[in-house]
């Protein structure tokens, strides 16, 4: 858990520095993923706190509430009953475990650093949230990939995947174990489950 709120990391993309886009193959994107990643916004993505106020994209007032936002965000992350399951999305390594209220424990993939969005309808400013590594790519927390325009270096993710409606962000997160995941289409599928509300990975 504390790996995961310092937000301390070793390699982020496929470089150096955070570089967002597709390392390996596209997945196959499900319906569920292909509507996340509908209304794409420019977003702004960052490895760390530091680097955030350093690059001056945005305000240091905006990193503060995105690096907030993607703590507060990560205490919802999805929710897997082993390791094993766990790592089977998001890879070896990128899984921690944690402990619920009352007793038990459970998985959850390791934040790997955090995103900014301007939301521009409705004078909504800027949100923030939690980005995951699954399979070569990067996605919030809620499901969105986030996507990198090599030709004009801009990066994108798309409205709901960072800003979904109150019925899936207020639903209560639920730890998925391996015949879950498999029942949904496999370890290559979307990292949330909308069709009954759930939070779950």
């Amino acid at each position: 858990m504390m790996r995961s709120r310092s937000l301390t990391l070793t390699s982020l993309m496929c470089g150096a520095s955070l570089t967002i886009g597709a390392c390996d193959s596209t997945p196959t994107v499900s319906q569920a993923e292909a509507q996340l990643n509908k209304d794409p916004v420019e977003a702004f993505a960052y490895a760390s706190l530091d680097q955030c106020k350093a690059e001056n994209k945005v305000s240091d007032e905006e990193c503060d509430k995105g690096y907030a936002a993607a703590l507060k965000d990560d205490a919802n992350a999805p929710k897997y009953a082993e390791q094993k399951t766990c790592e089977d999305v998001y890879g070896e390594g990128q899984c921690v475990p944690r402990s619920q209220a009352g007793g038990g424990s459970f998985f959850t993939p390791l934040l790997t650093g955090f995103i900014i969005v301007r939301m521009l309808d409705g004078g909504g400013g800027y949100r923030g949230t939690g980005l995951y590594r699954r399979g070569g790519e990067y996605y919030t927390g809620w499901g969105g990939r986030v996507n990198h325009d090599y030709a004009t270096g801009r990066t994108s993710v798309g409205r709901q995947g960072i800003d979904p409606p109150a019925a899936v962000r207020n639903a209560p997160a639920k730890v998925q174990t391996r015949s879950a995941v498999v029942s949904r289409g496999g370890f290559g599928g979307g990292s949330r489950s909308y069709g009954g509300g759930s939070r779950g990975g």
